[in-house]
């Protein structure tokens, strides 16, 4: 089954690709071109961070896979191979899974594979000789071979797609629909491609067919030019989508996202009847905060964390300092909202984020209590800054009141901790979770912090590193 209608209804199925050698062959002149802004360490990231990410969404949503089991899986003869989407004994859980994997899955149809190969080796230019070679590997050697750019024996046929490990934005669960991304930059391309080869063809998806969006560039928009091409132009990633209630659809305006690829999905999902309300959020086009879940993410149905800058309270000191010195506002620079209702003309604006998120907490998901927001950095300078670029608003919620971050973002934790919540390490939580002195089905206000000395230079957080396709609806 697939659906999503909240972003903290409990979490039952989950996308994710683990960190693949590809990462590890980010070199420092084309980090830029590869959407990174540093290099990354293969080894920590995998073993160190990430893996334990694996573990506390097995724990949540498989725990069969994982309870008991931690030592042994954890040994170092085995080699991580539980983590592995290629080894054989890899979890193969049907609950958290791999693209790699789902990838190998629908390769063992020769002809489909043939033509994903020949597709891939189009788009990335190769010779005969080359897709010959890819055409002779084993269905689970050439995933990993299309994902990472590298054969078995190492070496590099082309470019790696190392932010395949940002699942997110490869696509969205609008309800039981399911919204491909066009991405706006070249580095992405394949992963997109791979993505939908993944959706069409893969049997947990068989009768999702027909609720495949997808998106396309205008007609003739390949003879436009200069601004009117700008204008024009279709991008969207799943960063900037959240599915915040079943009425309600949040789509960002960003460096990644364009104007007219939101209006095509409001067209789209309006026409399908997938929603009622699409709420519109314009934020600066800036590397800074890339899409809107860099900005802010929910925590509970009355819970929010959010970056300071675009607070109600920094906007309209903002404000009344432009008017004192007579200051022209950079409009640019300005947070817009915009509500659109499905069969009515006029739109509804929002002045600040807080308002748009309050009357979703309490219009839309009909909270019982005051709707509260956590501040990044606990809206304190420079921590604020500083700990948004290192994903404090980019939290996933494993349940309501229960959601990962990284451990880096200490005043974050602080204010979450002055709201009540239990601050606890991935691995500390892991260990209550095997002694039985917690467990996943009872917890409650939790911020689980991931180890993230390698992850947070990626420039991505838990709810990047995840693509739900399965939630529980709000009783």
């Amino acid at each position: 089954m697939i659906h999503v209608s909240t972003e903290t209804g409990t979490l039952h199925r989950v996308i994710i690709h683990s960190p693949d050698s590809g990462l590890g062959k980010v070199v420092p002149s084309k980090a830029q071109d590869w959407l990174f802004e540093d290099i990354i360490d293969l080894k920590n990231i995998r073993k160190q961070e990430y893996d334990f990410f694996v573990k506390i969404l097995l724990y949540f949503l498989d725990t069969e896979k994982v309870k008991g089991k931690l030592e042994e899986i954890d040994k170092p003869e085995n080699k991580r191979a539980f983590y592995k989407p290629d080894d054989a004994n890899y979890h193969k859980s049907d609950k958290v899974l791999d693209m790699q994997y789902l990838l190998s899955e629908i390769l063992k149809d020769k002809v489909l594979q043939n033509e994903i190969v020949a597709s891939i080796c189009a788009l990335e230019r190769c010779s005969f000789a080359q897709q010959r070679t890819l055409n002779a590997l084993d269905n689970i050697e050439l995933a990993k071979t299309l994902i990472s750019g590298s054969l078995p024996n190492d070496k590099m046929l082309f470019a790696p797609v190392p932010n395949f490990i940002f699942t997110r934005d490869i696509g969205i669960t609008i309800n039981d629909h399911i919204l491909l991304n066009k991405p706006a930059k070249e580095a992405r391309r394949r992963e997109s491609f791979i993505t939908k080869y993944v959706f069409n063809y893969h049997p947990i998806f068989k009768d999702y067919k027909d609720k495949i969006i997808e998106i396309a560039d205008d007609e003739l928009f390949f003879l436009l030019e200069g601004a009117e091409k700008e204008h024009k132009q279709v991008t969207l990633e799943g960063g900037d989508i959240m599915m915040v209630a079943p009425n309600n659809l949040l789509i960002g305006v960003s460096e990644r996202t364009t104007p007219n690829a939101v209006n095509k999905i409001i067209d789209i999902l309006f026409e399908k009847g997938v929603v009622e309300k699409v709420s519109v959020i314009k934020i600066p086009p800036k590397r800074d905060f890339m899409h809107i879940d860099t900005v802010f993410t929910q925590v509970k149905r009355n819970m929010w964390v959010l970056f300071g800058k675009f607070s109600k309270r920094q906007l309209e000191e903002k404000d009344r300092l432009e008017k004192m010195y007579k200051k022209k506002k950079n409009e640019d620079n300005k947070m817009r909202i915009e509500q659109f209702i499905r069969g009515k003309r006029k739109s509804i604006t929002f002045d600040y984020l807080e308002d748009l998120l309050d009357d979703i907490s309490q219009n839309d998901l009909h909270a019982k209590q005051p709707t509260q927001f956590i501040y990044s950095g606990d809206d304190v300078f420079p921590f604020s800054q500083r700990e948004q670029w290192t994903d404090s608003c980019n939290l996933l919620a494993i349940k309501e009141g229960v959601v990962v971050g990284y451990d880096r973002n200490y005043h974050t934790a602080e204010a979450f901790e002055k709201q009540g919540f239990r601050i606890i390490k991935a691995a500390d939580l892991l260990q209550k979770f095997e002694s039985g002195e917690l467990d996943p089905k009872t917890i409650t206000n939790t911020l689980i912090m991931l180890p993230s000395a390698e992850l947070s230079r990626a420039r991505g957080g838990s709810h990047c590193m995840s693509m739900p396709i399965l939630r529980g609806d709000f009783k």
